[in-house]
């Protein structure tokens, strides 16, 4: 699955950040939204804990478009001070045309799913909060369904 956009520093991001990695967990989230607010010290400690699994972590913003698609700059610097404020110090995208279908699907935050290193869905998505132990669950479930 092709796909460009930014993040939320600005650079220019595509699929080929997750080839190297057997497994991305994608978290969507809101900067409104408390739950994930609540989750993202927990993923953050789990990106860097299961970097060496082959396992990388990314958030995907969602509320910070225009109505006419358009990047809101006051959303992006608010979503940047939450990102500092919580510790999540791994890459945030923003939503752009390529991953609109994508976050169609999503009806509530936060929602997090995996992908492979084609960008292929591996196994469920959640949406729920979730602690560490349980994210850690998840994550060792997919692992093993990409490995299969």
């Amino acid at each position: 699955a092709s796909f460009s956009t930014t993040d939320l520093e600005g650079n220019a991001v595509d699929q080929s950040i997750l080839e190297g990695y057997d497994l991305t967990l994608v978290n969507v989230w809101a900067t409104y939204c408390t739950p994930c607010l609540n989750e993202m010290p927990d993923l953050g400690t789990l990106a860097a804990d299961y970097e060496e699994k082959g396992v990388q972590v990314l958030g995907l913003v969602s509320d910070v478009l225009n109505s006419d698609g358009s990047i809101d700059d006051g959303q992006v610097e608010l979503a940047q001070e939450i990102v500092a404020e919580t510790g999540a110090d791994y890459r945030h995208l923003l939503p752009s045309a390529d991953l609109y279908g994508l976050l169609g699907q999503i009806y509530a935050v936060p929602t997090t799913f995996f992908v492979d290193s084609e960008g292929t869905q591996v196994g469920y998505a959640y949406v729920t909060a979730m602690s560490y132990d349980q994210f850690a669950e998840v994550i060792d479930a997919a692992l093993a369904e990409a490995a299969s």
